[in-house]
């Protein structure tokens, strides 16, 4: 494969499933200890990659459970953040500007950080209650990121009796790491194709619904424009229809990813409609590949995880297509902001 490193890949996805033991400990004493709520607040990607973990909570469970910016929620606070909240934060570097600004703000309070970083000597990585480290780098923190974050959500479910079926879900999820490996060799061939429609427009709508709209906004976001410098319209496929669909006309790129979760028939609608206005559309679905072992309910859960991975392969060659590395920036982190 292209630019990759088959045994990194499965040490760094392995590393992420490892920590769910510690992860479930860890949040049944919080719930023991009589915890009302649980926060999970980021920062730019790292924040949207939590989102799927969100959304099962909100649909699967009673416990409270709220999302915000990092960088907001330093400004305004909320009521709902008390001594007796979980606060997940997650960083890569584990030195966001906002996230370790917010980190000061939620010890203040008292509530219970959990930090998901990749570098323990870092002040998220030390700055934690509960630190859980596993070294990533840009190319492989989305599946890990998404793997943990679902351990928590999981596990939430599980100490609350609201799921009978978290030691095969999980069992499950620890044969991924070399399922996803597979995934991508399966698609190498094809991802050249799919990066040649990429680098030639330089304006896209990418849209994708339940699960994977997150995957959809952070891949616009996070790499079209932040590693590409790539124009971007992210918008979910319920709110196509509300406003972007007046962009789609003939040479417009739309770009739809399709999960397995109970949301798919919005993303059916887009995939319908587009091909009368539009000969550009171009879809990415999680059903094409094989996961040998891997039921249909877990098959939903994962599916922005399975998304991330090929989605990797595709930013490989797009890279070399354009000439310009992923690690390429203008400004960030490069000036004052």
């Amino acid at each position: 494969m292209l630019n990759f490193d088959e045994q990194r890949f499965l040490r760094i996805q392995s590393g992420a499933a490892a920590l769910g033991p510690r992860l479930d400990a860890v949040i049944g004493s919080c719930l023991n200890k009589g915890a009302e709520n649980i926060f999970f607040l980021g920062t730019g990607g790292a924040a949207i990659l939590m989102q799927p973990a969100v959304q099962l909570l909100q649909r699967k469970s009673r416990f409270p459970v709220f999302s915000d910016l990092a960088a907001e929620l330093v400004v305004t606070g909320s009521a709902n953040l008390t001594k007796k909240s979980i606060v997940v934060i997650p960083s890569l570097s584990g030195t966001t500007k906002e996230s370790v600004a917010l980190l000061a703000k939620v010890k203040e309070i008292g509530a219970t950080v959990l930090t998901l970083v990749g570098h323990e000597e870092t002040p998220l990585g030390k700055g934690g209650d509960h630190a859980f480290v596993n070294f990533a780098e840009d190319d492989t923190s989305c599946e890990s990121f998404y793997l943990q974050s679902l351990f928590i959500a999981l596990s939430i479910l599980r100490h609350r009796g609201e799921i009978d079926n978290y030691d095969e879900i999980v069992a499950e999820l620890q044969q991924l790491p070399q399922l996803l490996l597979g995934v991508k060799r399966t698609y190498e061939d094809m991802a050249e194709a799919f990066a040649r429609i990429l680098a030639g427009s330089d304006y896209h709508i990418v849209t994708g619904a339940g699960n994977v709209w997150p995957e959809a906004f952070y891949y616009g976001m996070c790499i079209l424009e932040e590693m590409q410098w790539i124009r971007t319209r992210p918008v979910h496929a319920s709110d196509f229809f509300h406003g972007t669909l007046e962009l789609v006309e003939k040479g417009v790129s739309v770009i739809l990813f399709k999960g397995e979760d109970s949301l798919r028939p919005l993303a059916d609608r887009v995939e319908k409609f587009a091909p009368g206005y539009t000969d550009k559309l171009t879809v990415l679905d999680t059903a094409q590949f094989d996961l040998p072992g891997i039921s249909p309910e877990v098959r939903g859960l994962v599916s922005p995880i399975v998304l991330a991975t090929v989605l990797e392969r595709i930013s490989a060659h797009l890279e070399v297509l354009r000439n310009h590395p992923l690690t390429t920036r203008r400004y960030y982190k490069r000036v004052a902001y």
